[in-house]
C-alpha cells in the first residue's frame, strides 16, 4: 500500500490564505551575513543602516551579561525590577508599565487585544514598517494616510479616515523613521480627540529633545506610547522594549502576553543600563552631535539632499544618480552599509545612521569619492 502523493500532502498543509499572499518583511542582515556576502572580515564592515548605537551598551550592562549566572532559571513574567526602574526613569506608576521582546512585540499585542477580523488600523506612511506588516496578521485592515513631502502629518485626511472607516488605532511614530521629524505636541493633542486610540512610537526620542508623552498616558485613556532600550542604550540585540497604557488597557494587556516574553539577558542588561545613565546620556550626545554633522556635511555633497532629523540618523534624496547603485558601491567598495528605499512614497533615498566621528570620516569620503567618479 502507498503513502499519499505529494500534491494530496500538499493539498492537507491549509496554510492561511493571506498569509500564502503575503510579501515577506526583508529585515537588514547581520554583520556575519554582510561580511559573507562581501567577502570582507566583520572588522572592516561599517554598519550604518539599521540605526543601531555603535558605541553599544554601557560598561555597567556588559558587566551585568558577564556575570550572569540565572540563565537556566525561566525569567519573574512580570519584570518587576525592570519595571521599578523604568517607573523612575519615565516619571510613571509602574502599574502602567509592561515589558516586551522589544517594541515589536508590543505593537502585535496591540493588535492582538483591538483588532478582530475586518478592524482598521491608520497609520501614516512613510513610516515603521510593522505597523502595516503586522496588522494583516491581527486579520486587520491597514488604512494608508500619506504624510506630505514634507513628512508632517496630513491631519485633515487622518480625520477623515477615521470618521469613515472606524479605525480602532492610529499608529504615529516621533521622531518618525525614516525621516527623523517630529510630530509637534498640538498635533498629537488634536488627534487624541479622535474616537480611537493614539499609539505613539517613541523609539527615538531620547536624541529628538522633545518631550516624552509617556506621563500623560495614566490620564489619556486612548493614548499608548512605546519605547525602547535598542538605540539609545545599544541593546538592539536583545530586544528590549516597553510600553506605557492606561490601566483599561494594560489590564487586559497581561492576559494575552507570553509569561516569559523577556529573557534574563535582556532583563538584566537594562536594568543595569537604567543604574548607568551618565554613561549612556555621554553617547546619546555624541550620536546627536554626530546625526548634526551628517546634515552639515552631506549637505555640500552635490547628489545629496538630506532631510531635517531629530533621531540617530539622516534621510537623503539621491538626486541624479542612481541611488541603488549607491548603495552597492558603498557596499561593494568600502564596506559601508547603508539603508536604501525606493518605494511609491520615498524614491530614490537612502538612511545613513550616526556612526563614531571615526565611521562618519570614512562614510564623507567616500561619498565625495563616489561623487568625483560622476563628473
Amino acid at each position: 500500500m502507498t503513502g499519499p502523493s505529494r500534491a494530496d500532502a500538499a493539498q492537507q498543509v491549509r496554510v492561511r490564505p493571506d498569509i500564502a499572499a503575503l510579501a515577506p518583511y526583508t529585515p537588514t542582515a547581520s554583520l556575519e551575513v554582510f561580511a559573507a556576502q562581501l567577502g570582507r572580515p566583520v572588522s572592516e564592515l561599517i554598519k550604518l543602516d539599521a540605526n543601531e548605537n555603535p558605541y553599544g551598551p554601557s560598561a555597567a550592562a556588559r558587566a551585568a551579561l558577564a556575570s550572569l549566572d540565572t540563565t537556566h532559571i525561566y525569567p519573574d513574567p512580570e519584570s518587576r525590577a525592570l519595571r521599578a526602574l523604568l517607573s523612575e526613569y519615565v516619571g510613571v506608576d509602574a502599574a502602567h508599565i509592561l515589558v516586551g521582546a522589544g517594541a515589536d512585540e508590543l505593537i502585535v499585542l496591540i493588535l492582538q487585544l483591538f483588532i478582530a477580523p475586518g478592524d482598521a488600523i491608520i497609520s501614516a506612511p512613510p513610516t515603521f514598517a510593522m505597523y502595516a506588516f503586522d496588522t494583516p496578521l491581527a486579520h486587520g485592515r491597514v488604512i494608508e494616510v500619506p504624510r506630505r513631502e514634507d513628512f508632517s502629518l496630513d491631519v485633515p485626511a487622518i480625520e477623515a479616515a477615521a470618521r469613515e472607516s472606524g479605525a480602532k488605532l492610529l499608529f504615529l511614530c516621533s521622531p518618525n523613521n525614516p525621516d527623523g521629524s517630529v510630530i509637534p505636541p498640538e498635533t498629537v493633542e488634536r488627534l487624541l480627540a479622535l474616537p480611537l486610540v493614539v499609539v505613539l512610537d517613541e523609539a527615538y526620542i531620547e536624541f529628538s529633545g522633545a518631550e516624552s508623552f509617556a506621563p500623560r498616558v495614566p490620564h489619556t485613556p486612548n493614548l499608548i506610547v512605546l519605547r525602547t532600550f535598542s538605540k539609545w542604550a545599544g541593546l538592539a540585540g536583545l530586544r528590549v522594549g516597553y510600553g506605557v497604557f492606561p490601566a483599561e488597557i494594560i489590564t487586559h494587556l497581561w492576559k494575552i502576553k507570553q509569561p516569559y516574553n523577556v529573557n534574563v539577558a535582556a532583563d538584566a542588561a537594562a536594568r543595569a543600563s537604567l543604574a548607568d545613565l551618565p554613561a549612556l546620556r555621554a553617547n546619546v550626545e555624541r550620536l546627536i552631535a554626530a546625526r548634526e554633522r551628517l546634515e552639515r556635511e552631506l549637505a555640500t555633497i552635490p547628489y545629496l539632499r538630506p532631510y531635517p532629523s531629530r533621531a540617530n540618523f539622516v534621510l537623503c534624496r539621491v538626486v541624479g544618480r542612481d541611488a541603488a547603485e549607491l548603495r552597492r558601491r558603498l557596499a561593494q567598495e568600502y564596506g559601508i552599509l547603508v539603508r536604501y528605499y525606493n518605494t511609491s512614497l520615498l524614491r530614490d533615498c537612502v538612511r545613513i545612521s550616526a556612526g563614531t566621528p571615526e565611521q562618519i570620516d570614512t562614510l564623507l569620503n567616500a561619498l565625495r569619492e563616489i561623487g568625483e567618479t560622476y563628473d
